[in-house]
């Protein structure tokens, strides 16, 4: 489980092998055994003793602005293999190997979403003409994806230009799976302009700490990316790596719109936009968390949705290695 702090003045302390959060006169205990990651999304106190039980138990504590986006981590910080992957990461993220490793990761983007939208389409039988109409075009531009041959230099205008369009058209659909009170002109960011994408902006937050994790553990050099280029202190492969999971994000918070779980007390406005609460973020998180704990069958393996990031990772980690 991720142990999210969201009340502001929340302390944690440690006790034994547990970790004890206290809001003030009330006081939880968690094993330590049952906590994956540590959330801090509001102004919180951390005792030296709590951070050093979670970096015993390889527990990262991940701290997050009012977007949902980590701006800090700390954890035992040791590398999850030899620097070995590390070179052989950078020496052909410009080759025609790279491109085809970042190729697939894209491809599974769409194929996600394409299977997402079939399996909603028969929830909504309303919307199933216009629905079918979004699915044929995403698949006419997966397609398009799919044709492109080359390296990262010559190819990365043009595979985002097809993901772009490809992206607009899968917007479009997720559109039609909402009330009309919660459609969105477009997407947007930090910050949102509306509730759906401040959602949505905020479970991504999230999804980005695991997979930056699980890319770590797997000794993969988060800043040497392949689609996206590299800037100064810029993690450009884990937005490569996140596109194989965002649909993951996507159909959670479709499904608390569906669900209506979503009131617009769990927002509060700003200038330009909107920011999720702590009553939003509480409502968000253990939908998500809850949907990452289910279990499925991954590899012949049953595990936790969440677990196949990192399965993802090691195996990405071995293709690298294994490249001449």
């Amino acid at each position: 489980m991720n142990l999210v702090l969201t009340t502001f003045g929340s302390y944690l302390h440690r006790n034994g092998e547990l970790f004890v959060i206290k809001v003030k006169e009330e006081k939880n205990e968690i094993s330590a055994r049952k906590v994956r990651s540590i959330l801090i999304t509001t102004g919180a106190t951390l005792s030296t003793d709590a951070i050093q039980l979670a970096i015993e138990k390889n527990i990262d504590i991940v701290f997050m602005d009012k977007f949902g986006g980590p701006y800090g981590r700390v954890w035992h910080g040791k590398p999850g293999s030899t620097t070995a992957i590390r070179r052989q990461q950078l020496r052909i993220a410009d080759t025609e190997d790279g491109f085809k490793l970042a190729l697939s990761w894209m491809l599974r983007k769409i194929d996600n979403q394409i299977d997402y939208l079939i399996s909603a389409r028969q929830k909504r039988p309303r919307a199933s003409v216009a629905l079918t109409e979004k699915i044929d075009k995403l698949r006419a531009g997966r397609d398009k994806v799919a044709a492109l041959v080359g390296t990262l230099d010559e190819m990365r205008e043009q595979l985002f230009i097809l993901e772009a369009h490809a992206g607009q058209r899968y917007w479009e659909a997720i559109n039609l799976l909402l009330s009309e009170q919660y459609r969105f002109k477009e997407r947007s960011r930090r910050p949102a302009k509306d509730e759906f994408n401040c959602l949505l902006n905020y479970a991504y937050g999230v999804l980005y700490s695991t997979v930056e994790r699980a890319g770590i553990l797997a000794g993969l050099d988060p800043y040497v990316g392949f689609i996206h280029t590299d800037n100064y202190n810029k993690k450009s492969l884990v937005f490569d790596l996140i596109e194989c999971y965002r649909i993951w994000a996507d159909e959670t918070v479709v499904s608390l719109f569906a669900t209506r779980q979503v009131k617009r007390d769990m927002f509060d406005k700003l200038h330009n936009g909107l920011t999720l609460n702590k009553e939003g973020k509480a409502v968000l998180m253990t939908r998500f968390d809850n949907f990452l704990d289910e279990k499925l069958r991954y590899r012949n393996r049953n595990v936790k949705r969440r677990e196949t990031v990192q399965l993802d990772c090691h195996e990405i980690a071995n293709q690298i290695g294994e490249l001449k």
